[in-house]
């Protein structure tokens, strides 16, 4: 929208406060606050719904993989022949055999329900969800036949075990006698501790290598299931759809849509009503906005008649009315991204303060699933919002832009 000299005169002055015109100004600072806070929120919060996404996929993807092939009744014979097919099959990356049993961990008196993961060696020390995340100890350790496992933080502080503790691992299935199976309790050593930064994960993995897996477990040669990754997560269906059918009488084919789908959607639901909610503060806003511009119309009506008598048009009006509103969103979008992307900078240290404050843990990572806020801003996301807030704060300028170009300044004037 090009303006001429006197116009954006006459939309500058409009836009500083006169004589008599506190009230208006002050409902168009409220209209510019609430431009920035909407904005500012909308960032925030589409940023951290993106970050939370994108973290717990990061992370569920790097310790289960794109997919799984999980034998029937937790056993595949004929895993290595699975594993050759599988780097076959186009799409695939990596297939990893591993072997995943819920059990039961105790220390110094305490129990805690754990899931011990067995992994070949190399498998272990080349996962970076792991190995990039190990707090203490060496993963070196973890050899076969060491008697040397990998646990999460959280597990270790509830068992309150360390580096070198002994913990006993209690399997249900151990030798058959005349009075029923007695249970297995096998003593391993602590040799690392992790944080992968899901709150499940830590506080339940026991990584223990393959072969020391089977040992306790008693499965012979044979294990749980195979671990896949693809070239394309979003296409996995497609990619592992050939060994669905080769092996539909051996093993179950799985993907992460499948294993992960409620809590995928949750988020995905959560996102658009959380997005909608927000918005409203913008549309709150837009209407201040348009209520400011009204005021302004009726205490400029004889400042605009007066134009009107020296020439000046009716488009002219619309514009010099379109550019005090559109400029008063355009500083409130200004202001609400730069406050936004602050918040998003320094977000845990403002989840901190808060909890300090308050005296409550807002971010409890047994609720949250993750040990921290996340936060992932998508600049398409950014340029949609601010397209949004820009767009509605210049349709909120069209009806007092045409109210002050239809001013007669005959009626107006007629009795000065």
């Amino acid at each position: 929208m090009l303006l001429s000299r006197y116009e954006r005169m006459i939309a500058r002055r409009y836009l500083l406060p006169g004589r008599g015109e506190a009230f208006i100004f002050m409902v168009a600072s409220i209209s510019l606050v609430a431009v920035t806070l909407g904005v500012a929120a909308l960032v925030v919060v589409m940023s951290v719904m993106n970050g939370f996404r994108a973290e717990l996929f990061d992370k569920i993807v790097g310790l289960n993989g794109h997919a799984v092939i999980q034998g029937y009744d937790n056993q595949l014979p004929d895993w290595r022949a699975i594993v050759a097919q599988a780097k076959r099959t186009p799409g695939i990356t990596s297939a990893t055999p591993l072997i995943e049993q819920p059990l039961m961990a105790g220390y110094s008196g305490r129990v805690e329900g754990v899931l011990v993961r067995g992994m070949r060696e190399q498998d272990i020390l080349n996962n970076p969800t792991i190995a990039d995340n190990v707090k203490v100890g060496s993963l070196k350790q973890l050899t076969p036949g060491s008697g040397n496992i990998a646990i999460g933080s959280r597990l270790a502080q509830a068992l309150g075990a360390n580096i070198g503790s002994e913990i006993a691992l209690i399997s249900p299935q151990g030798p058959a006698t005349p009075f029923g199976t007695v249970p297995r309790i096998v003593s391993y050593r602590v040799a690392a501790i992790f944080e992968v930064g899901v709150y499940d994960y830590d506080k339940q993995f026991v990584i223990m290598p393959m072969q020391d897996a089977q040992t306790l477990l008693l499965m012979g040669d044979n294990i749980g299931m195979v671990e896949l990754d693809t070239v394309d997560a979003d296409k996995v269906d497609q990619i592992v759809a050939p060994l669905a059918r080769r092996y539909i009488d051996e093993a179950q084919v799985s993907t992460w849509k499948t294993m992960n789908a409620q809590l995928f959607e949750a988020l995905k639901v959560d996102r658009l009503v959380t997005f909608t909610v927000v918005s409203i503060i913008i549309l709150v806003a837009v209407f201040n906005i348009l209520s400011s511009l009204i005021m302004l119309v009726r205490a400029k009506t004889r400042d605009i008649a007066i134009l009107r008598t020296m020439g000046a048009t009716r488009a002219s009006l619309i514009r010099i009315f379109m550019t005090v509103g559109t400029t008063i969103g355009a500083l409130g979008i200004g202001t609400g991204l730069v406050l936004g992307f602050l918040l998003i900078e320094f977000r845990q240290g403002m989840v901190q303060l808060i909890g300090l404050v308050t005296g409550q843990e807002i971010w409890d990572p047994s609720m949250r699933y993750l040990t921290e806020l996340p936060a992932k801003t998508d600049p398409v996301e950014v340029v949609g919002i601010v397209l949004m807030a820009l767009t509605f704060s210049v349709l909120a300028t069209l009806y007092p832009a045409f109210k002050a170009a239809s001013t007669d300044p005959v009626q107006v004037l007629r009795y000065e």
